[in-house]
């Protein structure tokens, strides 16, 4: 993991366990992780290679230009991606152990930016872990994107996150397909280390108290 945030969020879902195998949706509390809120979302996925937003934050919907609540998570990612997530989301499922992905994310005019995205799985009032708490960071300049939304992402690298242990081998897949040519410069991700970056990620500021209460709300509810 690069991104502090990515770190943060692990260690929230870690605590929240409290001897448990993963946590519950209805322990998650808005207000402890108020200055990630605004890229932090839920999956169902009953149905791992069909994931649903449940719910998403502002500024993960700003970053792809749409209300992602209800759409499929795939839908912004290539086709050989989108058939690895499906299996690393049964995977993650399985050893109730959260996944960390290394993607490229491209406009439609192929301005490009590297995300990191956390999957931890979570159950929702008891039961198997049918969802996801994720949180989507972008580690290069925005600027990149030159105000413009991701149009799709590519799959670079994954591995499940175990905090007292090495991370597993990534996953590396074949460099993207025309026509964003860009791409073939980027250099490849490191193999995911769980390491902390000294770097100060940008802050993500959410000062509404209305929406914490409405996002408490949509944590807590029958969502």
């Amino acid at each position: 993991m690069k991104h502090k945030n990515s770190h943060l969020l692990v260690g929230y879902w870690s605590r929240l366990r409290n001897g448990r195998d993963v946590p519950d949706q209805t322990d998650i509390d808005p207000r402890a992780i108020k200055r990630m809120l605004s890229h932090v979302f839920i999956l169902d996925a009953a149905n791992p290679g069909r994931p649903i937003y449940r719910l998403a934050g502002t500024g993960l919907c700003e970053r792809f230009g749409m209300e992602l609540k209800g759409t499929g998570f795939l839908a912004h990612w290539e086709g050989q991606s989108g058939i690895a997530l499906g299996s690393l989301l049964k995977q993650a499922q399985k050893t109730r152990q959260p996944v960390c992905l290394s993607a490229i994310g491209a406009t439609a005019d192929c301005g490009m930016v590297e995300l990191e995205t956390i999957l931890a799985p979570i159950t929702f009032n008891g039961g198997e872990p049918m969802r996801f708490l994720g949180l989507t960071q972008v580690l290069s300049d925005m600027a990149l994107l030159a105000g413009r939304p991701i149009a799709f992402q590519r799959l670079v690298a994954s591995a499940l996150v175990r905090e007292d242990e090495p991370l597993a081998a990534p996953v590396h897949l074949a460099p993207p397909p025309p026509p964003v040519q860009a791409m073939r410069n980027h250099p490849k991700a490191p193999h995911l280390r769980l390491v902390v970056n000294q770097d100060k990620p940008a802050d993500v500021e959410v000062n509404s108290e209305e929406v914490l209460r409405r996002m408490a709300q949509l944590f807590n509810g029958n969502q």
